[in-house]
């Protein structure tokens, strides 16, 4: 008797109910306009939303003009960004059965630089620089010719507002998911570190201190949506840096963000430190996420090259993580998990425009979506 695949089994979060387990990853497009969502977000959403995912997680958006990573981050500080965004998960949403959350961030003092693919460098005052904030007046790289202002209390208090706010607007926006920022080097990330977070008050120092700002936003956020609304984290579980952040820390935070109502966590790495000496390979990160997954009971997902569906299948039926995510693979190859179907003899969602296309796969088992 042949077993139906884990990657295809559906699971619940919260209140969102997900037909399989294969998620989309928040990946950076750099490319809006005054932070709201426009073509390019239509065409790749649109294009994503049909993949036959579980679930699609929208980019890192700022809550603030000053947390964008580079003038072209999605954004949700004001209104207009809001009905934007809720045309263009309307549009996704009418073609595709994925479900769609969205990621929020705040860069800190990875603020204010260019788009990766134009180098990523730091923004010059003749480029549109703007003041960036942090735990500590520490610059990520030596190249930085801008650094950061030590955020005050007062700062600290403004950015939980934000992050409340941005919140809000997700869920006006139809958005069903909300997954915090609290990796990659952004500025959650960096109260976690010590690498980063060198300050002497309350929210620096001991690991409950460092922790103290992230979990307030969590907090303020939970607090601030509905109830059935999935509230989720990725955190970096290691810097991969001598006496940086680590993964028995991430346990510890994993545990104190369950402990607050957190529905899940994405397990990541890295991203604070230039210094970061990450040994990269297949599913390189999986076994954080099983140290992660052994420390909590919530459901945990595990992500960073994993391209393969029997690789994908392998992490769930060994019991390292609940779901697994792609990112690059997907931009790549966006049907993926139709791939997947067809070699775990799974089930996914096609939309009946593209239906004919399976006639040379007769063992995708296809659902029209939305029907």
């Amino acid at each position: 008797m042949t077993h139906a695949p884990q990657l295809f089994q559906p699971i619940t979060l919260n209140g969102l109910s997900l037909p399989n387990r294969i998620v989309v990853a928040p990946m950076c497009q750099y490319s809006a306009k005054d932070g709201e969502a426009g073509d390019w977000h239509r065409m790749h959403l649109g294009m994503l939303a049909t993949s036959g995912a579980g679930l699609l997680i929208l980019e890192a958006t700022a809550v603030s003009a000053e947390g964008r990573i580079t003038p072209g981050c999605l954004g949700l500080w004001r209104d207009s960004q809001m009905q934007g965004l809720k045309q263009v998960v309307a549009a996704s949403r009418s073609f595709g059965a994925t479900r769609i959350g969205i990621q929020l961030s705040h860069a800190g003092r990875k603020a204010s630089t260019h788009a990766p693919f134009h180098g990523g460098a730091q923004l010059s005052d003749s480029e549109g620089a703007w003041p960036t904030m942090a735990p500590s007046a520490l610059a990520m790289r030596e190249a930085d010719t801008h650094p950061p202002q030590a955020m005050t209390h007062e700062d600290l208090a403004t950015v939980v507002q934000e992050f409340v706010a941005a919140a809000r607007r997700a869920v006006d926006a139809g958005l069903e998911l909300i997954e915090l920022h609290m990796a990659h080097g952004y500025l959650m990330h960096q109260f976690l570190s010590p690498l980063a977070n060198q300050r002497h008050d309350e929210y620096g120092g001991s690991l409950d201190n460092r922790m103290r700002f992230p979990l307030a936003v969590f907090k303020a956020v939970r607090d601030a949506v509905p109830a059935a609304m999935p509230v989720g984290v990725r955190v970096s579980a290691t810097d991969w840096v001598q006496d940086g952040w680590t993964a028995e820390e991430t346990a510890v935070l994993s545990q104190r963000l369950q402990s607050l109502g957190c529905d899940f966590i994405h397990v990541s790495t890295g991203g604070l430190s230039p210094a970061q000496k990450i040994t990269v390979g297949p599913g390189y990160q999986v076994s954080f996420a099983a140290q992660i997954k052994q420390a909590c009971s919530i459901p945990v997902i595990a992500v960073g090259q994993i391209t393969e569906p029997e690789q994908a299948e392998a992490v769930l039926a060994e019991g390292h993580a609940d779901m697994v995510a792609l990112g690059r693979q997907m931009l790549f190859e966006p049907h993926w998990p139709w791939r997947a179907a067809a070699a775990l003899n799974g089930t996914v969602t096609v939309p009946p425009q593209y239906l004919r296309s399976l006639g040379a796969h007769p063992q995708i088992a296809a659902k029209t979506a939305g029907k």
